[in-house]
């Protein structure tokens, strides 16, 4: 029996596809600020879930009037559940191909959890860090960096050397951002960082601990040029990264203003002397 023909769909107009004659090709089309659960590599639980905001873009044609935008989301959710570094540019060539495009790019940023131990009670609390994936596709050019956004406590080596008693501290951040070479964890680029500060931050101490975090710190006090280079010689400890970057922070407690430091490696470029 034929359908009733009232009840059919009628059919729609696919706006998207047209032709646009102002002939202005779009470097980057898509959705921004996508909130979506995704599943991440945890070296201690295997996978972690988490929450992450997600920018997903393609190039446009100059003859294309849109892109579609619902198929950013359909291909973002089929990954959401492995966004491992090699899956992140799987994604990315889906996209490319789902949308008729010649590039492809996403960032996608979210809180990554450690559960850490006080360093004398042995107190556990969860450590919160910023991360983020970024990447893009083409014919001929495949590219993915991860960064970790690292909080750390420096002493003042000059502030120790000038003063009769104490000297001053503060809180930083720091960002080490890698091009994809080894494998690694996001354990790893924390563990590097945290152990070229003056001392770890932490979400619980007990008295025992300040006492030692304090004492600690006073015991090696760093500028933020010791710690971006600290950092520099402990990524090129993992493997062999094609680029990275270091930066440092310190939200100076004596001071109205940051101190400031970053690092660049190219292994194109020839590193200096180690």
């Amino acid at each position: 029996m034929n359908p009733d023909s009232s009840l059919a769909c009628p059919v729609m107009v696919d706006v998207q596809s047209m032709r646009d004659d102002r002939r202005i090709p779009i470097k980057k089309v898509g959705v921004k600020g996508v909130r979506y659960p995704i599943t991440v590599l945890d070296r201690a639980n295997t996978i972690q879930h988490t929450t992450a905001t997600v920018n997903l873009y393609v190039d446009l044609p100059h003859d294309f009037k849109g892109t579609h935008m619902s198929r950013f989301i359909e291909v973002f959710n089929e990954h959401r559940r492995d966004l491992s570094m090699p899956r992140f540019l799987a994604m990315l060539d889906e996209l490319r191909s789902n949308l008729d495009a010649e590039k492809a790019f996403a960032d996608v940023h979210f809180p990554y959890f450690i559960e850490k131990s006080a360093p004398v009670s042995g107190q556990k609390g969860m450590m919160s860090y910023d991360c983020s994936y970024e990447g893009h596709v083409s014919g001929s050019e495949r590219e993915f960096w991860v960064s970790v956004a690292v909080p750390v406590q420096t002493v003042c080596p000059c502030s120790k050397a000038i003063s009769d008693y104490g000297a001053h501290n503060q809180r930083g951040l720091v960002k080490a951002r890698v091009k994809l070479g080894p494998f690694f964890w996001i354990e790893d680029l924390v563990s590097i960082v945290e152990k070229a500060a003056s001392s770890d931050v932490y979400t619980l101490l007990k008295r025992e601990d300040e006492k030692y975090v304090t004492e600690h710190s006073f015991d090696k006090p760093m500028f933020v040029e010791d710690v971006v280079r600290e950092v520099y010689v402990g990524l090129l400890g993992i493997g062999s990264f094609p680029r990275f970057s270091v930066e440092a922070e310190n939200f100076e407690s004596i001071h109205n203003h940051s101190a400031y430091a970053c690092v660049e490696y190219d292994a194109a470029v020839v590193a200096p002397a180690g």
